[in-house]
């Protein structure tokens, strides 16, 4: 069953060739010599995936979605809600790890196991693997998902 979400996720990357990807990134500490001169944390480049629904599809690895930001420099604001202040630092924490403003950035994602594919989005239940495509929503068979999502990321409606 395994060879099954391998053989969709192997057509899909060839679906995907030509599409764009979103870079993954992860937050790094500065160390004490950094730290000392002022320096915070920033958010670090660690691949490219494409983003198809809920999956972030790598050259060899699968990873369940996380947080999605923007790499901005927020200026100076004040914000009403601490989540916002914490989204603007996550978005400067990007810009200062080196990605371009305005570029789309993936914090939080997780290495899909596909050999155990029960934890997280992907299910094994049945003749075909499915696919959780929200937290609590409905399983779907992983096969119509892909095919879906990868002709709306190659041919998005218009105005999208």
């Amino acid at each position: 069953m395994t060879d099954d979400i391998r053989a969709l996720l192997a057509d899909a990357r060839s679906r995907l060739a030509g599409a764009p990807r979103e870079a993954l990134g992860e937050i790094v500490e500065p160390g004490r010599l950094r730290a000392l001169l002022g320096s915070g944390p920033r958010i670090v480049r660690a691949g490219s995936v494409w983003r198809v629904g809920v999956l972030l599809i790598g050259d060899d690895a699968v990873f369940e979605e996380g947080e999605v930001l923007r790499a901005v420099d927020p200026g100076r604001r004040g914000y009403a809600a601490e989540s916002a202040r914490r989204r603007a630092e996550l978005r400067a924490m990007a810009v200062r790890g080196g990605f371009d403003p305005g570029e789309t950035v993936h914090i939080g994602w997780r290495r899909l196991d596909l050999d155990l594919p029960a934890d997280g989005p992907l299910v094994l239940d049945g003749p075909a693997p499915l696919i959780r495509w929200a937290p609590g929503g409905a399983l779907m068979p992983l096969a119509s998902y892909l095919s879906e999502r990868i002709d709306l990321l190659l041919d998005p409606p218009g105005g999208a």
